[in-house]
């Protein structure tokens, strides 16, 4: 007995098939033309749906949704909130001296560039005002910044508060964990914010656990994984890296709480920047802290407006600073990407970036070009050798036209370096947690100061000079001798850039 069918009894089967395929491809067009996308973004998923029937719409199900806005949105809808119930403390008695203080050292640079320039940032950062009377020291590498944050942590007498990406299961990340829950013990209130996939590794083998029934210590991890409702969101990370001390002091930059960013036998340290910070601005700081905190936790904005929490603090030098919050979030979308473009374009003499994962957007990329073209003196200091492979491949691919425009490319030698920092002119450096590529521009949350402070730069461009001598300057022509599979190694993982 034949079991084979015919083709008449197929046909109705193809039919059904041809007209399902459309109706899905119906609605992932509606999807698309409802959310505004890239041009080729949008095409490529049409091209991918229509072509692999079924296989295509299963796969923009999965990955082409764009569920990220609802999660920002939420964590839109929080900070509006907390926002709303302090400019209501503002006008009252309880923190009214912080709108004093916003009047008060809220200022304007001293020359007409920075004006210029701090103009710019003005529509993006309505919020946070450039306030006097800062100070600001560069800790370079776990080896000189951790001592530092211990002893600031023993020396806490109300509060601390660590927001950071990674807290390792190792000898420092166990380090911190104690010294705060010991803090926390002798009646210090302890809050800890970690991001749950940079410490993937402390949470699995059961780091946080220990310190779970901690009295005055409350560890909080952040997380947008939700299995039961699909969502698996390996973006929307909170990158941001804070310490803060009782409201007057404050830690900030890209180093992570993990033995690697300290000298280990045979092993050097990674090398990173961070900085601590005295000064007004330490408010502004908190305040980022507890708008997370606020949105993890539903914390009551009673506890968290407080003023032991918001303490008066008296100007602790000459430092202008200005407090750049980037994330996801509708009000501080590409925030931070939109304050490089800034101060690129405006860029007269010399622009020095350093960072880790050099994948910019188009516009960035060709913001250093046009700057290095009309003769701005343009560096960018890069690891040779990086912990992610992709994303220096993918960054490789831009070196051509870059170098072609003008821009000197350095590779720092080994340790690996995870600094970040920008400095325009001598007049603005831009310091914090935010690396040159999608993911920190458009994905993660993450805390950035634009500083304006002779003293600061002269230390963080003697710093930068350091790299720069441990480093092996590119030459174009070389570069474009290298073997052919680099340039299509390349060329494929530059594809995926967005992702990296």
């Amino acid at each position: 007995m034949n079991s084979a069918l015919t083709w008449s009894e197929l046909l109705p089967w193809l039919s059904l098939g041809s007209a399902l395929h459309l109706v899905l491809f119906l609605v992932v067009l509606v999807n698309l033309l409802g959310n505004r996308r890239e041009p080729t973004s949008a095409l490529l998923w049409m091209f991918v749906v229509w072509s692999f029937p079924f296989v295509g719409a299963l796969v923009f199900w999965l990955f082409g949704i764009n569920r990220i806005s609802k999660r920002a949105d939420r964590k839109e809808w929080a900070d509006q909130r907390l926002q709303r119930e302090r400019v209501y403390r503002e006008n009252g008695t309880d923190l009214a001296y912080w709108r004093a203080v916003h009047q008060s050292l809220a200022t304007e640079p001293h020359t007409d560039f920075a004006r210029e320039l701090n103009r710019a940032m003005n529509h993006r950062l309505r919020d946070y005002p450039l306030l006097d009377g800062n100070r600001l020291q560069p800790l370079i590498g776990g080896d000189e910044a951790f001592p530092a944050m211990l002893q600031a942590i023993d020396q806490a007498r109300d509060h601390i508060h660590v927001q950071t990406f990674i807290i390792g299961n190792d000898r420092v990340g166990r380090e911190f964990m104690d010294r705060l829950a010991k803090r926390a013990t002798e009646g210090v209130t302890v809050r800890v914010i970690y991001d749950a996939l940079g410490s993937t590794f402390a949470v699995f083998s059961g780091l946080f656990r220990r310190y779970r029934n901690i009295p005055n210590m409350e560890i909080c991890g952040w997380t947008h994984a939700r299995p039961l409702r699909a969502q698996f969101h390996i973006n929307l990370r909170n990158h941001r890296k804070l310490l803060l001390i009782d409201g007057r002091r404050a830690f900030i930059g890209g180093i992570n709480l993990q033995a690697a960013h300290t000298t280990r036998r045979r092993r050097k340290a990674i090398r990173d920047y961070h900085f601590a910070v005295h000064g007004p601005i330490v408010q502004e700081l908190q305040y980022a802290f507890l708008r997370d905190w606020h949105f993890m936790t539903d914390a009551e904005p009673d506890t968290l407006l407080s003023t032991s929490l918001f303490p008066e603090i008296a100007r602790a030098g000459k430092a202008l600073v200005r407090l750049i919050n980037s994330g996801p979030t509708p009000s501080e979308n590409e925030t931070v990407a939109d304050v490089f473009f800034s101060a690129i374009s405006a860029a007269r003499r010399q622009i020095i970036i350093v960072t880790p994962y050099f994948i910019p957007p188009l516009f960035l990329s060709r913001a250093l070009q046009s700057a290095a073209q009309r003769g701005v003196e343009t560096r960018l200091i890069v690891p040779r050798k990086n912990n992610h492979p992709l994303a220096a491949w993918a960054g490789r691919a831009l070196y051509d036209d870059l170098m072609d425009s003008g821009v000197r490319i350095h590779e720092r030698r080994p340790p690996f370096m995870h600094a970040k920092a920008m400095v325009i002119d001598d007049t603005v450096a831009l310091i914090g947690s935010a690396n040159l590529d999608a993911r920190s521009l458009r994905l993660s949350y993450e805390t950035n100061l634009a500083v304006y402070d002779e003293k600061l730069i002269g230390k963080l461009k003697e710093i930068i000079w350091e790299d720069i001598a441990h480093s092996d300057e590119l030459d174009l022509h070389r570069w474009r001798q290298r073997p052919r599979r680099n340039r299509f190694l390349e060329n494929f993982c530059h594809l995926f850039a967005p992702m990296l």
